[in-house]
């Protein structure tokens, strides 16, 4: 067995970082989401859309029977769904495959929004290589540890 996506962050509504948007619904309703989606400078429409876009271009995209009928909107493999785990059988994805998807996803988000570019762009100004502020955001998720992590490092110019 392949080592998944050792810290893959918890749900959104369970406090995990912004790569938790990988393992949200759609927005329909009142929940932690829709803060996530402010501090990306997101509205739920481009959420939606680049979920479904990377649906397309994956095998998340599939997943007939399960909640929204596309595992792009599917829990995290540690959070026990019958309707995921039989969508996985039948169209033979392997968590290990599912979770890097995943991954993937949750890269894609923090790619598009607005918060990750003017995030970019502001420690980028203070000194900090592009590259690595880059990096450290879409591993963390969280802007405070990215902070600290480069200015731990020294990984300034």
């Amino acid at each position: 067995m392949r080592i998944m996506w050792r810290d893959a962050p918890s749900h959104i509504c369970r406090g995990g970082d912004l790569r938790g948007l990988a393992f949200c619904c759609p927005p329909v309703k009142n929940c932690p989401l829709h803060y996530a989606l402010e501090l990306l400078k997101m509205s739920p429409e481009e959420y939606v859309r680049i979920k479904e876009e990377f649906g397309r271009k994956t095998r998340l995209g599939e997943g007939r029977g399960t909640c929204f009928n596309s595992l792009v909107w599917c829990c995290k493999i540690s959070k026990p769904c019958p309707f995921r785990d039989k969508a996985l059988r039948e169209i033979g994805m392997s968590e290990e495959e599912y979770m890097e998807l995943k991954k993937k996803l949750a890269q894609e988000i923090l790619r598009r929004s607005r918060f990750f570019k003017e995030a970019v762009e502001f420690l980028e100004k203070k000194g900090f290589k592009r590259e690595d502020v880059e990096r450290l955001l879409l591993e963390t998720g969280d802007l405070r540890k990215t902070i600290l992590m480069l200015k731990s490092s020294n990984l300034n110019i």
